[in-house]
């Protein structure tokens, strides 16, 4: 079963992304803040992060440059999750080491898709 490190400070969106997930076959971890997500990513080594970026005490942009730059942890895929889908900011979550990009509010169907790319799909 693939392990997914879901990392999102708003408790109704982690609720809601984790539940839908694991009815989809993964294991879901969960990390409240940036600082957190560094430790619980270092702990359970997962196979793939959802970083939202605008997290609390570390955000999300130099959470996922920690994590990338650590030997031992930069192999593991991470995709960031924004609810300000500016232009320019999938530039800027790819430049700070992120391997995929979407938007908030979720679309479950796209996000599956990208997490399947990256990491292969879990059983259904």
């Amino acid at each position: 079963m693939n392990r997914i490190l879901l990392v999102e400070d708003n408790e109704m969106n982690r609720d809601m992304l984790g539940r839908r997930l694991r009815r989809r076959g993964y294991e879901v971890e969960v990390a409240v803040d940036g600082r957190e997500g560094i430790e619980r990513c270092e702990a359970l080594m997962p196979d793939l992060v959802l970083m939202d970026m605008g997290l609390p005490v570390i955000d999300g942009w130099e959470a996922t440059r920690r994590i990338k730059a650590d030997v031992r942890l930069r192999a593991i895929p991470i995709i960031a999750l924004t609810a300000h889908a500016m232009s320019g900011d999938r530039e800027a979550a790819l430049a700070a080491g992120c391997d995929d990009y979407d938007t908030k509010p979720i679309d479950l169907e796209r996000l599956i898709g990208k997490i399947d790319a990256l990491i292969g799909s879990a059983p259904r």
